[in-house]
């Protein structure tokens, strides 16, 4: 028979992704004032064909990079080959304004969430464009806060432009071979050029190794470099902007130079997972010239707003990754006929209960970051309460992990809701799954980010701004939502004290990870909490649905065993400890494991 004969496969179509979205329209409609909706409203509209279109092409179009590092004859080059289409990925996003409309402000602090809807609405189809974008978005952050006057009139303009052909991307350079996440161990020194001056700082020359660089086709990275005594770790560290490529400000069609001409050379592009069209490299800084940001040895510190916000990037690339593969499972279930082509996929009661269980898990996630994304343009715009600022540093790391770590069992039943046809590269399935797998890495693991957790505990008030602002959620339920919800609300108070005692010093060496996962299951609740609240006040159609969401989320989505993990950590002693160590080696003893530890230092 031949393929043309016998029965014809209907392929499933997606609809206009923001149209469509089950959470994104209420969020603008609940959010945004009246004029101010309408015109995010028609632009994510808009914003929304440009995906199926433009964007999706751009993205066929992008290949791998590669690096060619000498020329036929023998010349250091170190050329970076990027494709037209990952170019084109940077362009429309770019003239989107997906890091000006953060700063442009037009809709005051909730200019974040009109911006990171568009992120949302877009990774799934954008090869991780965003990589690049969420730092050149915490660069520009960084330069509005401590930048020069030369900088904020020479650079920001550029990092947040709409039009490509002037437009920057930054980088940030941290990791390295001794640490990883851990800078204390930074190798890489910055030593004052004599005589050197300039209108953008104090001129160092960068001398070291840096083992990830996820951006190395931008034009200028933000890094981590020592200027004090290596004793002190962190604590002499300074921060530094650096061009990757000079002269740094070229006119538009100017050819792009080689990192040569700032004394950096690329090593190799890293062969990842995933993310394989972000030009990731290895690079060696050999008296690479750089501007000092801020006062001396505070690097760490003045970096802080970009690590804040790439998280934040990061969360909302995880939610966007479980928006696509949703949208094309719900999409292939009105086409897909089974039971002899007498029903469709979504008339199937079994097929239908595992595609609302990830349909939850989204709208619960989509809720949380975007609570998370308010707060942070409440800060940036200086119209934030105390409160808000300490639950800001409290959530961020939370919605950065907790986006993570649920992610990827959401997409991979995305995938099986296709069968075979699911698991066929076209569908975009594996390019996703590889790509928001790095989301649990990027940035942080959830470990280190549960620690981080605990470090935003350490200051005075921030469990407590928690609490209020969850107690203040829970008492605003009318009384008509009252005899819907009441034992959701009594399991979330009942959650509280646990998560109060969880961050009490001293924390308890196990519990931190299962103290994160209670915080976003509260959180995330609250937030869900808080719409449904918004939509019975409202008298909003899909009312009765954001109740049952908001139910189902308490009584499913895992609070309950989030609170018995974190008792069953807080339980644990020393001998779960070693038994734990034991159960990965197989390592009897304390003598057998430093047995271990003193020949691996051999």
């Amino acid at each position: 028979m031949r393929v043309e004969e016998g029965f014809k496969i209907t392929p499933f179509t997606e609809g206009n992704p923001y149209t469509t979205d089950p959470v994104l329209p209420s969020l603008i409609k609940r959010l945004l004032p009246g004029d101010a909706r309408k015109e995010v409203d028609e632009d994510l509209e808009r914003f929304g064909e440009v995906v199926l279109t433009s964007l999706k092409q751009a993205s066929a179009r992008a290949e791998e990079p590669k690096v060619v590092q000498y020329n036929q004859w023998g010349q250091r080059v170190d050329d970076l080959q990027t494709s037209e289409g990952w170019r084109a990925l940077k362009s429309i996003m770019q003239e989107e304004g997906a890091v000006a409309i953060p700063f442009e402000r037009k809709y005051g602090e909730l200019s974040r969430v009109y911006g990171f809807m568009k992120e949302l609405l877009s990774v799934g189809d954008s090869q991780v464009v965003f990589c690049p974008l969420s730092m050149t978005d915490g660069c520009a952050r960084v330069l509005e806060l401590i930048g020069t006057p030369a900088l904020k009139r020479d650079i920001i303009p550029r990092l947040i432009s709409r039009d490509p052909s002037v437009a920057f991307t930054a980088g940030q350079w941290m990791t390295e071979r001794p640490g990883g996440s851990d800078v204390s161990q930074t190798e890489t020194v910055a030593t004052p050029i004599p005589g050197a001056t300039s209108p953008y700082g104090p001129v160092y020359s960068i001398n070291g190794f840096k083992w990830f660089s996820s951006a190395t086709d931008s034009d200028v990275s933000v890094a981590l470099a020592r200027t004090g005594d290596p004793s002190l770790g962190s604590r002499s560290l300074s921060l530094f902007l650096i061009p990757l490529r000079r002269p740094l400000l070229r006119s538009p069609g100017h050819p792009v130079p080689s990192p040569l001409t700032n004394n950096i050379r690329i090593h190799r592009l890293k062969n990842k997972v995933g993310t394989k069209i972000v030009p990731t490299a290895e690079l060696s800084l050999d008296g690479a010239e750089a501007y000092l940001l801020g006062p001396l040895n505070q690097g760490v510190k003045l970096i802080t707003p970009v690590l804040n916000i790439t998280r934040v990037h990061s969360a909302v690339a995880s939610v966007g990754s479980i928006r696509r593969c949703l949208a094309i499972a719900s999409s292939y279930s009105k086409v897909r006929a089974i039971a002899g082509g007498k029903q469709l996929l979504q008339d199937n009661a079994l097929h239908m209960a595992v595609l609302a269980k990830v349909s939850l898990l989204y709208r619960a996630l989509a809720h949380m970051v975007f609570g998370a994304v308010l707060l942070l343009g409440k800060v940036e715009c200086g119209v934030a309460s105390e409160e808000e600022e300490l639950r800001l540093r409290f959530l961020t790391p939370a919605v950065k992990a907790f986006g993570a770590q649920n992610a990827s069992v959401a997409l991979e039943e995305c995938m099986a809701s296709l069968g075979g046809q699911g698991y066929m590269e076209e569908n975009g399935f594996g390019t996703i799954i590889k790509d928001a797998l790095v989301e649990k890495i990027w940035e942080g693991t959830v470990n280190v980010l549960s620690m981080d957790t605990v470090r935003a505990t350490a200051k005075p008030g921030v469990v407590q701004a928690f609490v209020n602002w969850t107690n203040f959620i829970l008492n605003s339920v009318s009384d008509t939502l009252l005899s819907q919800v009441s034992q959701q609300l009594s399991a979330i108070r009942s959650a509280l004290p646990d998560l109060v005692q969880a961050y009490t010093a001293p924390v308890h060496p196990l519990s931190p990870r299962a103290a994160l996962n209670l915080l976003s299951h509260i959180a995330s609740s609250v937030y869900l909490l808080e719409h449904a609240v918004w939509a019975v006040e409202t008298s909003e159609p899909n009312r009765e649905i954001d109740i049952e969401v908001f139910k189902r989320w308490v009584e499913e989505g895992g609070l309950k065993e989030a609170v018995a993990d974190l008792k069953q950590a807080r339980a644990g002693d020393k001998s779960r400890i070693e038994t734990d160590r034991k159960l990965v080696f197989g390592l009897g003893t304390t003598k057998d494991r430093e047995t271990s530890r003193q020949q691996a230092h051999l």
